[in-house]
């Protein structure tokens, strides 16, 4: 059986696009946060969930 196998260089390429991904994640999640619960629900987001998945508070 012959599996395919990816190089060392498409591995490390593949961490950080998935590293950024999580990164933009917990910036947005932050920024959402600041929103008020009016604006949350008819975006169709809940606070309580956005406050259990990683968030990274960004005071301006």
């Amino acid at each position: 059986m012959a599996t395919k196998r990816t190089g060392f260089f498409r591995n490390a390429y593949n961490a950080v696009i998935a590293a950024r991904a999580r990164q933009a994640n917990s910036y947005v999640n932050g920024a959402l946060l600041m929103l008020d619960d009016e604006t949350l629900r008819a975006h169709g987001y809940d606070r309580a969930e956005l406050r259990k998945q990683p968030h990274i508070s960004s005071y301006i």
